[in-house]
């Protein structure tokens, strides 16, 4: 009988939760090895310590418990498993799953669901790749201790190198800071495989400032100067602050018999933490040559086998140095992308203060808008049912898309005259043209006093002239209250009160002078009619031809791309005073009002014109759509609740409400809180703002909080907010 015994098949240790897919791969696997399924990390654990190695691992990436990528992290720890390959099973097929499985010691990534060919021939692989180490390993024993040293420093560079590739993945892809300096640091630790790493970062001031450090004592409050106070000269005794200076590297394989630099705070620090401090390498962050961002200082290299503390080897330190060139290099990005953020911010704030400040009546409308909407925008986020259910900034990004786009909301107001946006009476432009019709009025009376005087020097009955005078006077004092009343816009014109107007302004006056002189050439040109001779009669009141302001060919027509639905007037303005005077409500004419309104078609063509990220593409419509309604009656596009999102119905509560409360609007009376909510209450009922965004704002409190920062004492008083609330009768006045 032959003593030859067969080669044992090769042993696969499989953990998977899922039991039927645990069963599969054991049926496919068993034809060709040796198989032990686990179902859980713990279970192959306890079985390690006693059981055999296996010649692969197999691991789920998702296990009840340690993980499959903290279980192959702790496999590679392990001295008897630490060469054993790791194959991972996953459903997740995203490259930062892929990444972190290799990061964690993985040797191989296959996707679910499995093919078993594959599986079988990759798992092949790794098991004769497995066969071909230990015969080389057998081979380097044989070679002598030199080799096996050379092979383990190769293996380590190789792990360093994935591990630095993946710390350079990670960190291009981190967007929040103190999570890149955590993934510096750690990666930095990790990487290097010491007790405990540092890391400084360079201040305006010139200091070093203490940033973040893998133990958990608080760090000091204190900074490292880089040039003494007294006498400005470097300071190079301390072994951080001569390397943020040189740009040097510095490797210290003793604390306690370093020589060259100040080490006392490192000595104190190992007292304090019961940490001995021995080996210590400290590094430069330079993005560029000649320039030094930080520091990381690392203590104590570890042995990966011993667990014994050693120094930092010459392959280890130029891996740290790359490490810390990419880190420099992903702070620097890091803090560009925040530096444009933090212009791009203070460049908006500046326009909206600049609007504000055009005028002296809406200054703080930009400021307090955006205040109030993100207010509202905060409460809704809350909401767990109804409408509002699934409404939700995901990210910093979407909430200051939000922001701007609330700041930016009014900044086609720039290209609108202010005379236009804060005209509080009907014959106001650059100045009340009231006082000019007065005069007139005066002039045709003193005209009446002239010829009651002629009248009466010519011999005709003195108490009749007088009684005539006196009678012209009566009338012209009632007839220029009347318009005076009129250029105030709080009544509605009535025909009749039209018809009077006309009648007012067929009264003449005899001109003297000649109405050209010190025209402007723009204002002449308006002037289209020969010069009539002098003396001239004119009206009262008129609409002349040189009151028109022609709009040019090129505003006659919205651009189409944008969809506006306005109407454009054929003129730009019309100055007429009839014209002014007779406007149905308010002191606006039609043109006027456009001119308004156009603000809002300004805004959204600045916006879309723009070539914003992709992280700010609905800025445009969360500034462009506050004046847009439910119903399809608003303005610039005539969007339909469909069409309007939560944010764009927050802005145009928030847009109403603001200018509701204000207390510095020319055009109109202050207002008390409680007729603020009553208004816009009707706006709720008329489908005008959203009813259940409205809704949230009382019974929020929003309403009362945005009233006690933003409107005069005197305006709050209380609010019965039931009525309002839901579908109600309209309540009465209080």
């Amino acid at each position: 009988m032959s003593n030859f015994e067969p080669p044992q098949l090769p042993l696969i240790y499989v953990v998977d939760d899922h039991h039927a897919q645990l069963q599969a791969l054991g049926e496919w696997l068993r034809a060709n090895y040796r198989v032990r399924l686990f179902n859980s990390a713990e279970d192959l654990l306890n079985l390690l310590d006693t059981g055999a190695v296996p010649d692969l691992f197999l691991l789920d990436v998702m296990l009840p418990g340690m993980s499959g990528m903290d279980l192959c992290s702790h496999l590679k720890r392990l001295g008897q498993t630490r060469h054993v390959p790791v194959v991972f099973l996953t459903a997740a097929n995203e490259p930062a799953t892929e990444v972190q499985a290799l990061a964690a010691g993985g040797d191989d990534f296959v996707l679910r669901p499995i093919r078993p060919d594959v599986l079988l021939a990759r798992l092949q692989l790794h098991l004769k790749a497995r066969r071909s180490h230990e015969q080389l390993q057998r081979d380097n024993d044989r070679l002598g201790e030199r080799v096996r040293v050379s092979n383990r420093e190769m293996w380590r560079a190789n792990r360093n190198l994935e591990k630095l590739v993946a710390i350079g993945l990670a960190l291009g892809v981190e967007r929040d800071r103190m999570a890149l300096l955590k993934t510096i640091i750690q990666g930095g630790r990790d990487l290097s495989n010491c007790e405990a790493a540092t890391l400084f970062l360079l201040t305006e001031e010139n200091t070093l400032r203490f940033e973040l450090r893998t133990q958990t004592d608080p760090l000091p409050i204190s900074e490292l100067p880089l040039y003494d106070p007294k006498t400005g000269e470097p300071i190079h005794r301390f072994v951080a602050t001569h390397v943020a200076l040189s740009g040097e590297t510095v490797v210290i394989d003793d604390v306690y018999t370093e020589t060259r630099f100040d080490l006392s705070g490192t000595k104190r620090f190992s007292d304090e933490s019961g940490m001995r401090a021995v080996s210590m390498v400290t590094v430069p962050m330079s993005p560029r040559d000649g320039e030094v961002i930080g520091v990381l200082q690392f203590v104590n290299a570890t042995d990966p086998e011993t667990g014994e503390v050693t120094t930092f080897s010459a392959d280890l330190v130029r891996t740290l140095k790359a490490m810390a060139s990419q880190a420099a290099v992903a702070l620097e990005n890091l803090k560009l992308v925040e530096s444009q953020k933090a212009l791009m911010d203070s460049l908006i704030r500046i326009i909206a203060g600049a609007i504000d400040a055009k005028s002296p009546y809406t200054g703080g409308h930009n400021e307090r808008v955006p205040e109030l909407a993100f207010m509202l925008a905060q409460e809704a986020t809350k909401v767990q049912q109804g409408p509002l259910a699934s409404f939700g900034f995901a990210s910093e990004d979407e909430w200051r898309e939000f922001r701007i786009g609330a700041w930016l909301h009014d900044c086609g107001k720039v290209t609108s005259p202010e005379y236009v946006m804060d005209k509080a009476t009907k014959l106001e432009t650059i100045y009340n043209r009231v006082h000019e019709i007065r005069t007139r009025f005066e002039v045709v009376l003193r005209d009446a006093h002239i010829e009651a005087l002629t009248a009466v020097a010519q011999g005709q009955d003195e108490a009749q002239a007088w009684a005539q005078f006196e009678a012209v006077r009566a009338e012209l004092q009632d007839d220029y209250a009347f318009v005076a009343e009129c250029n105030l816009g709080g009544e509605f014109m009535a025909p009749e009160r039209v018809e009077r107007l006309k009648r007012i302004a067929q009264r003449t006056w005899m001109r003297h002078f000649d109405n050209r002189l010190g025209l402007s050439e723009a204002e002449l040109r308006r002037y289209t009619t020969e010069p009539r001779p002098l003396p001239a009669l004119e009206s009262l009141l008129a609409d002349k031809p040189e009151h028109i302001i022609v709009r040019s060919e090129s505003q006659k027509a919205l651009d189409e791309k944008f969809r506006f639905q306005m109407k454009v007037p054929e003129h730009m303005y019309n100055y007429g005073e009839v014209y002014n005077l007779a406007i149905g409500r308010g002191t606006l004419t039609n043109e006027e009002r456009y001119k308004v309104n156009e603000h809002i078609i300004q805004t959204i063509m600045m916006l879309e014109k723009l070539p914003l990220p992709k992280n700010l593409r609905r800025v445009p419509e969360y500034a462009g759509t506050h004046h847009e309604t439910l119903i399809g009656t608003g303005y610039p596009r005539k969007l339909t609740e469909k069409e309007l999102s939560i944010p764009a119905r927050i802005m145009a509560i928030a847009d109403i409400f603001e200018a509701l409360t204000a207390p510095d609007r020319p055009y109109k009376k202050t207002k008390t809180l409680s007729e603020c909510v009553r208004i816009l209450w009707f706006f709720k009922k008329d489908r005008h703002i959203d009813p259940v965004l409205f809704d949230l704002f009382l019974e929020s409190g929003i309403y009362k909080t945005y009233a006690q920062r933003f409107m005069l004492p005197e305006q709050i008083d209380e609010v019965d907010i039931a009525p309002y609330l839901g579908s109600v009768p309209v309540p009465s006045p209080s």
